[in-house]
């Protein structure tokens, strides 16, 4: 599910989303809004990562049932660290067969895009201390996404905007098998600017409209 992206910038971006407002925080998570948490992640995967194909990688695992939704309660960023450093362990030593990646979803922690940028250099930090670099991969979505060299409403921003603040956990070696399947994998991204530029804001809005009624 993993695609090639640029260095995100220490800009907040914002723009309200339709039905990803993020929800306000009691003192736990209830188990009702866990699973809303994971069907508002299935949907973007499916209209937005996978329907307009921006990323070729995401289909077969979803499709394989690969995927692995798990949604953290932290309000702190030393406790998200600790969900992290569990997600990655917990991927690294389950069966590729069954579980090829993680979706680490934390609605209540890092929603402040600076917040959640600076926490990257952390997870790459933490990737190095458990002996994970080059076997497994972070990659980055939230609902403020902004790229380098890129204005807060840059429609290119979009693909990788998320409905929650979300860890991408990957394989290294799923990744490079990804690459060798698709030779022209350097040009997603300008491919997905293209798509991206085509849909416009009020297109991927569209998108996703009718999911509020449904809640």
């Amino acid at each position: 599910m993993h695609c090639l992206m640029r260095e995100a910038a220490i800009l907040v971006a914002s723009y309200p989303f339709n039905f990803y407002s993020i929800m306000t925080t009691p003192s736990a998570i209830p188990l009702s809004t866990h699973a809303e948490i994971i069907t508002n992640t299935q949907i973007w995967l499916e209209k937005a990562v996978i329907g307009l194909n921006l990323c070729p990688f995401a289909k077969a695992v979803q499709i394989k049932e690969q995927i692995r939704y798990f949604v953290s309660e932290a309000r702190t960023p030393e406790d998200l660290l600790q969900d992290l450093i569990r997600e990655l362990e917990f991927l690294a030593e389950a069966n590729p067969e069954k579980l090829e990646t993680t979706l680490l979803i934390h609605p209540f922690v890092m929603t402040n895009f600076l917040d959640y940028n600076d926490f990257l250099d952390v997870a790459d930090g933490t990737l190095e201390e458990l002996d994970l670099d080059g076997i497994l991969q972070i990659a980055s979505f939230h609902p403020d996404y902004q790229f380098a060299d890129t204005m807060p409403d840059d429609i290119e921003n979009f693909t990788n905007r998320s409905p929650y603040p979300t860890l991408h956990l990957l394989r290294e070696e799923s990744i490079d098998k990804a690459v060798l399947a698709f030779p022209d994998a350097d040009a997603i991204y300008e491919k997905n600017i293209q798509t991206m530029s085509a849909l416009g804001v009020e297109g991927w809005h569209k998108l996703f409209a009718g999911n509020d009624d449904k809640k």
